[in-house]
């Protein structure tokens, strides 16, 4: 799965490398700000590119006595750094509108400019759909964010064609800096969204989700031993997941039977979940007599109060720490 992430985030890294050169020869030769702010953007395609592999070949590594959960952090890190610096570009791009909106520099060959940078565009979305796409299947942050990055481009470039097509019919030169200036805000927002996710990986914010997803598969494959489900917590560490819960099961199960239990819960969620590794570490809870009024083994030996209701396992009363006793 490395290996594919790397194939593609290196594919993604010659392209914009690519597109970059010609959106700055699309500078050159028309002397546009807003183009100028286009190619400033691109700029941090490559570099963010470039941190993307190195942070796809480190997520890969295997565990080891420093790292006991794995290198998959490193993610979070690479879209931090990839947010910086975006936010870095938008600060220098609404400069270089202020600087272009008070020096006004003729402007030339703005229908050449328009086809270039129509082209980057063009190809820029094929690219930032492939990412995306390629990043929710192998759900590898990277190359989603190196995605979405992408895809902003393709917005602003959007943007900056029809100010352009505008600019040449009618000739006023002041909507060059003007597009640029709102290229600069739109790409500092983006900027700030993904070192906020970069941020809340890294305090290990939860996924509801990913919450979600367990504990629906969890809701799909019960069990009436499994009573209930309590104080669940869950962590991400690149492809892989740490997840913590407490596991209300019948009190008189022999040690190596509440064994099997646990780890069958274990291996349905490694199963179901994917792809990635999900590590289980589950507490053991005896049940209580409050447990009978929703616990479903028909047969058991010391219920103490009769079955009333099932309950269904929801976020609102699997995420808390307390036993289902009402």
């Amino acid at each position: 799965m490395i290996r594919k992430e790397l194939r593609i985030i290196l594919l993604s890294l010659g392209i914009s490398l690519l597109l970059t050169i010609a959106k700055f020869l699309a500078f050159f030769l028309t002397s546009s700000v807003a183009i100028l702010s286009d190619a400033l953007e691109s700029i941090i395609n490559v570099v963010a590119g470039g941190f993307a592999c190195y942070s796809i070949y480190l997520s890969g590594k295997p565990k080891d006595e420093n790292h006991p959960y794995g290198h998959g952090k490193v993610e979070f890190f690479s879209i931090g750094f990839e947010g910086a610096m975006i936010f870095i570009a938008g600060i220098l791009i609404l400069f270089k509108a202020v600087q272009f909106f008070i020096l006004k520099p003729g402007l030339q060959r703005i229908d050449s400019g328009i086809w270039m940078i129509g082209a980057t565009a063009f190809i820029n979305l094929l690219l930032g759909l492939y990412l995306t796409r390629s990043g929710k299947r192998l759900q590898s942050i990277t190359l989603t964010g190196n995605g979405q990055h992408i895809l902003t481009d393709v917005y602003s470039s959007a943007a900056l064609i029809i100010a352009l097509v505008i600019l040449y019919f009618t000739g006023q030169t002041w909507i060059d800096p003007v597009a640029s200036a709102v290229i600069g805000v739109l790409i500092l927002r983006k900027g700030y969204q993904l070192m906020r996710q970069s941020i809340s990986g890294l305090m290990d914010e939860t996924d509801m989700k990913v919450v979600d997803r367990v504990i629906g598969i969890l809701n799909e494959h019960r069990q009436a031993a499994w009573i209930d489900v309590h104080n669940m917590r869950v962590q991400q560490y690149g492809h892989n997941y740490h997840i913590d819960c407490h596991v209300t099961l019948p009190y008189y199960l022999s040690l190596e039977q509440a064994h099997d239990a646990v780890k069958e819960i274990e291996l349905l969620v490694n199963r179901e979940l994917g792809p990635g590794e999900v590590e289980f570490f589950i507490h053991m809870d005896p049940c209580v007599p409050a447990s009978c009024r929703h616990c479903q083994l028909t047969e058991c030996p010391v219920r103490s109060e009769p079955f009333t209701r099932k309950i269904t396992w929801t976020r609102e009363n699997v995420l808390p720490n307390r036993k289902h006793t009402k």
